[in-house]
């Protein structure tokens, strides 16, 4: 490209963004609208209310990319101005209600209610708020609206909310609307622990950026931390009768899940992560089991002290694998593993995540582009050989205090497989993904989301990953 035309495009970008920018300035204020919602319902149905709606510092999400153009989620919040009916702002998420409805648990008849916050910039104006949620058809459906009145002092609560928690900032690239912000948050730590928990934040810290595209794009992040003080060490793990007095409420044995982790103390986590600008939360936890969990535009869980002194390296695992699903809308690719969900995706409909597919026609591949023509599809593998060991393996107790020495060999050779397959290292469908056997295809024969391993993201993960880093970031 002749330097002439350099200078017109870089003028074209600089002028788009400014003019963008000028919008946002017109539309809203540097500040941050927390709504905070109830979120009721059973497996078949569900409610929203308003709980408070509350003004928080500065918006540290783009001034440029108000509008989703992603459509990751289960659900999109739509922001419209009153006064002209224009869609001012959009954000795709999902939430622990959502999985909660495709487990045992959830029944017609059984309700239960979450606490869930959504941000978005500060309007000048009125507002209509709405919800939106995919049908069986993955298209998206309003099922709750509300109009909100910024000017009104009786809605949106100015008060201060404030812990007395050190604030750190450990990597700083520039203002927070052109970054991606992370604020890395502790649960389980004592005062006497907060160096232990400085410790663990380099480590996952070090390792995500040592990962691509991470390591390619560590300029577009921001990372901070609040340092949370509890007055327990660990984290409550219901199977094993232990309870601890934690702030963030963090639990292992979520859904019934001995290693998946949550919290719904969703009020205090949002009070806590409020005093830095954040778009994305990863909570560490102080405690010993492998485990961990990550949501769409909710936030991540990883456990911090190793099992063994030769399983250090799964922390480093389970941070960047929860992280894919929490920033990059990512599914996970593995189906052979034990979960409590009984029918998270619907036969025959098309995954909203990047990474996962119902197809089996090359030409209607969300990642056909990335697939060589020598290529089949469905992509053989040597499935057959990797199920029996992984049933072998799924017949371990997890709990016991020799499952990884039983557990190691096999891991061994399925790695093997996934190795040394004709169509190692290839973009393809290869059948087995979210959590289904038969039916449901991952892009390649091995990725972070697929096995317990340090591998790399897949190309089509990376590729979703990058275009949220410039969502954020552009």
């Amino acid at each position: 490209m002749k330097l002439s035309n350099l200078l017109v495009f870089a003028l074209f970008i600089f002028t788009t963004s400014s003019v963008a920018e000028s919008n946002y300035d017109k539309l809203f204020f540097n500040k941050t609208m927390r709504v905070d919602c109830f979120h009721t319902g059973s497996k078949t149905q569900e409610i929203f209310s308003i709980d408070q709606i509350y003004e928080e510092s500065e918006w540290p999400g783009s001034k440029i990319n108000l509008i989703d153009t992603l459509n990751y989620g289960e659900y999109l919040v739509k922001v419209f101005d009153v006064a002209t009916n224009n869609l001012i702002f959009s954000r795709g998420y999902s939430t622990i209600f959502n999985e909660w409805q495709t487990t045992d648990e959830a029944a017609p008849g059984v309700f239960i209610t979450y606490h869930e916050t959504i941000r978005l910039p500060m309007p000048k104006q009125k507002i209509q708020f709405t919800i939106n949620r995919r049908d069986k058809q993955m298209m998206f459906k309003e099922i709750y609206s509300v109009t909100i009145d910024p000017e009104n002092p009786t809605i949106v609560n100015k008060k201060s909310r404030k812990y007395d928690f050190k604030v750190t900032q450990v990597m700083n690239n520039g203002p927070s609307d052109k970054k991606v912000d992370v604020l890395i948050i502790g649960d389980g730590y004592t005062k006497n622990d907060i160096e232990k928990f400085r410790k663990d934040v380099k480590k996952v810290n070090d390792h995500m950026f040592s990962v691509s595209p991470f390591k390619e794009r560590k300029k577009d992040f921001n990372v901070w931390t609040v340092e949370v003080v509890s007055a327990d060490s660990g984290i409550d793990k219901p199977d094993a009768n232990v309870y601890k007095n934690n702030i963030l409420g963090t639990t292992y044995n979520y859904f019934s899940s001995p290693r998946y982790i949550l919290t719904e103390e969703n009020k205090t986590l949002r009070d806590i992560a409020a005093a830095v600008p954040y778009d994305f939360i990863n909570i560490l936890v102080n405690d010993n089991r492998y485990g961990g969990g990550g949501i769409y535009n909710l936030y991540t869980t990883t456990y911090t002290i190793p099992d063994a002194a030769d399983k250090d390296w799964q922390i480093d695992y389970v941070y960047v694998h929860e992280f894919g699903h929490s920033f990059g809308g990512l599914g996970d690719e593995y189906y052979s593993s034990q979960i409590s969900y009984t029918d998270f995706y619907t036969k025959g409909v098309e995954p909203w995540e990047p990474n996962v597919t119902a197809q089996t026609k090359r030409e209607k591949l969300k990642w056909k582009h990335l697939v060589d023509a020598d290529t089949p599809i469905p992509t053989t593998w040597e499935k057959a050989e990797f199920d029996s060991l992984e049933s072998l393996r799924q017949k371990l107790d997890r709990l016991a205090p020799d499952y990884y020495q039983k557990r190691e060999p096999l891991i061994q050779q399925t790695q093997n497989i996934l190795k040394s397959t004709k169509y190692a290292g290839k973009v393809g469908a290869f059948e087995g993904a979210g959590y289904i056997s038969e039916g449901l295809f991952r892009p390649q024969a091995d990725c972070r989301m697929f096995t317990l391993s340090l591998a790399d993201f897949d190309a089509v993960c990376r590729a979703s990953i990058s275009k949220m880093i410039d969502f954020y970031s552009k």
